[in-house]
C-alpha cells in the first residue's frame, strides 16, 4: 500500500499523517470509545501508538510554535491533538529557566481545554505541565476546575493535576479535591479520584485511610475499588462489605 506523504510545513501534521496505519484504527476507535453515545464519540484515529507518538514529539518538538500547536489541536485526528500536548510539555519542561515561556505555555494549555477531550490526553500532559506550575504557587484553579469544569476532561484535569503533588509527598490537595469529586457520576471521574488516592495512599496509607473511614461507604464503588487497590485483600474485604 502507498502512503501518501503531507507536505505540510508543521512537522508533527506531516510527520504524524506519514505514519497512518488504517489497520490499527478500529482498535483503537473502539478502545477510546467512539461510538455514538460514547465519551470519544466521533474522534478520528491515524492509527499511531503512544511509542510512535513521543518519538516524532522528540524529533519534532523545537521547530514548534504555538501557532502550530494550535493548527494541531484543532486537528480531528487524536494523536495528533497528542502530539501537540507533547511537545507543550516538552517546551515547558525545557524552559525551566524562562518563567515567561512556561506561563505562555499554561495560558496556551489552559485557552485549549477543548481540545483536550479523551482520558488519555488529560493524563499525559496535566500534570507534567499544571501540577509542575503549581507546585510553588496557589492551586485554587484545580479546585475550580474539579467543582466547575463545562466537561469531564476539565474536572479531570483538577484532579490527576495533583500527581505532581504526591509524587512530591504533598497529599493534602489530592484528598480535598477528591472530597469535591466524590460523588461524581462519571465512571471517568470516579476512576481518575480512585486512581490519585491510591497514589496518595502509597505516600502514607494512614492519611489514605482517616480519608476513606468516614466517606467510604457513600464512595461510588468504582472510585473505592481503585482506591483500595493495593491494600491487604482482609483489609479490601472489610472496606467492600461496608
Amino acid at each position: 500500500m502507498t502512503v501518501k506523504i503531507d507536505m505540510s510545513n508543521n512537522c508533527l501534521i506531516r510527520e504524524m499523517k506519514a505514519l497512518r496505519n488504517p489497520s490499527q484504527v478500529e482498535g483503537l476507535s473502539r478502545f477510546f470509545k467512539t461510538g455514538p453515545g460514547e465519551y470519544g464519540e466521533g474522534d478520528k484515529f491515524l492509527g499511531i501508538k503512544v511509542p510512535q507518538t513521543r518519538e516524532v514529539v522528540r524529533r519534532c518538538w523545537k521547530e514548534m510554535s504555538f501557532e502550530q500547536l494550535e493548527e494541531c489541536l484543532s486537528s480531528e485526528y487524536h494523536e495528533i491533538r497528542l502530539a501537540a500536548l507533547l511537545s507543550l510539555v516538552e517546551i515547558f519542561s525545557h524552559a525551566k529557566n524562562n518563567p515567561e515561556l512556561q506561563s505562555e505555555c499554561i495560558a496556551f494549555y489552559l485557552a485549549h481545554t477543548d481540545s483536550i477531550n479523551n482520558w488519555d490526553l488529560v493524563d499525559l500532559s496535566c500534570y507534567n505541565l499544571l501540577g509542575v506550575w503549581l507546585l510553588d504557587k496557589d492551586r485554587t484553579l484545580l479546585y475550580k476546575l474539579a467543582r466547575e469544569g463545562k466537561t469531564i476532561w476539565e474536572q479531570r484535569i483538577g484532579i490527576v493535576s495533583t500527581m505532581t503533588f504526591i509524587r512530591h509527598g504533598e497529599l493534602q490537595d489530592t484528598f480535598n479535591i477528591a472530597d469535591i469529586l466524590l460523588h461524581h457520576p462519571h465512571d471517568l471521574i470516579q476512576k481518575a479520584v480512585g486512581w490519585l488516592l491510591r497514589e496518595a495512599g502509597k505516600r502514607d496509607v494512614g492519611a489514605l485511610e482517616a480519608f476513606l473511614e468516614p466517606r467510604y461507604k457513600e464512595m461510588p464503588r468504582t472510585m473505592l475499588r481503585y482506591a483500595i487497590e493495593k491494600f491487604p485483600e482482609e483489609k479490601r474485604q472489610r472496606y467492600l462489605r461496608r
